[in-house]
């Protein structure tokens, strides 16, 4: 597995160059792969669930695949345009948060929402794995999608405000990563502000936003604890919804592929992955909060009736969801909530 230079670094030259720090494993590889995303080569999402995944299925092919990552948008465009570069085949795989591109997955945006995922990455994961073929699939046009999963969801960060209610929240200026985070922050009657994450720090410095809804996984890689106060979520590590990711190949460069080969991708991307990742992501939060904490940030577990009443504020949310959706004329919106609530509870520890 090879790693991408600097996006100045980048051009013929420092391609030759990456190529020969990669070494005789490089040079054997039958089948190499560029696999694209938006955040940087520290993250967690990059350095405890894409590498070890990349060297797995590395280790399998017994050399025959060499996966590259290429981390910070290095190889050009901006987040919303990486499920475009693997339909294209610009690139040959990408991890990209499915919300970035507004209305191309429907189906899979009900994951997404408040009181559908609550605390449990595991079991969300593996409704969406379970509900793929039924419900989902057909969205996801020219690639092939080898495994989606969740964050630990979405909690509240606040600059400088205690939030212990929905009222707390009516009036401010909330950085949101999807439209169904938005209808949340509505919900709570706050204003939201939709950016990419790596944006929300410089948007906090500057006064735009008051806080946001973000997982505690992010906290380092963004220096949270340093432009907020109060980390706030919902009793028994609740949560408002989540953000849908995966990992995809373009379609041809899949069907290009020997069965042998595929099937190690498959093997390396199960269900057994799938709960894998939902802990990986459980356990980066808990060390992301942690470093909060210990940076004097107040964390703030919500009684059950505080939490009781953000549940009941954000439930029309998904009625919201099912209205727009299911106004699309195709799409039974009501049957995917119900099917994604029961799969979700059903895999539930």
């Amino acid at each position: 597995m090879t790693f991408s230079l600097p996006r100045a670094a980048l051009g013929a030259g420092a391609l030759l160059f990456s190529t020969a720090l990669a070494g005789p494993a490089f040079a054997q590889a039958e089948f190499t792969f560029t696999l694209h995303h938006f955040l940087g080569p520290g993250a967690p999402a990059q350095t405890q669930m894409l590498e070890p995944w990349a060297e797995r299925i590395e280790e399998a092919s017994d050399g025959r695949v060499d996966i590259e990552i290429y981390p910070s948008m290095s190889l050009g465009g901006t987040p919303a345009e990486l499920i475009r570069q693997a339909r294209d085949g610009v690139v040959d795989m990408i991890w990209t948060l499915n919300g970035y591109s507004p209305g191309l997955f429907p189906r899979t945006e009900v994951f997404e929402l408040p009181n559908v995922h609550t605390n449990d990455p595991i079991a969300t994961n593996l409704a969406i794995a379970e509900l793929f073929d039924e419900y989902l699939a057909e969205e996801h046009v020219g690639v092939q999608v080898l495994f989606q999963h969740v964050h630990a969801g979405q909690a509240i960060h606040m600059a400088s405000k205690e939030v212990r209610s929905p009222d707390d929240l009516a009036g401010t200026t909330l950085r949101i990563p999807t439209r169904t985070g938005a209808w949340v922050v509505e919900a709570l009657g706050g204003n939201p502000v939709s950016m990419p994450v790596p944006d929300f720090p410089q948007a906090l410095s500057r006064g735009v936003v008051d806080g946001g809804l973000v997982p505690w996984e992010i906290i380092p890689a963004l220096q949270l604890q340093d432009l907020t106060d109060y980390q706030i979520e919902l009793a028994d590590k609740g949560r408002l919804g989540a953000s849908v990711f995966q990992v995809s190949m373009n379609l041809d460069r899949w069907n290009s592929l020997p069965e042998d080969i595929q099937q190690i991708f498959l093997d390396n991307s199960g269900e057994d992955w799938l709960r894998e990742v939902g802990q990986i992501w459980r356990d980066i939060d808990e060390a992301g909060i942690a470093i909060a904490t210990e940076a004097g940030n107040e964390h703030i577990t919500l009684t059950e009736e505080e939490s009781a009443a953000f549940i009941e504020a954000v439930e029309p949310v998904i009625g919201r969801w099912v209205d727009e959706v299911g106004g699309q004329g195709s799409i039974d919106a009501q049957a995917i909530v119900d099917a994604a609530r029961a799969a979700v509870a059903a895999h539930a520890e």
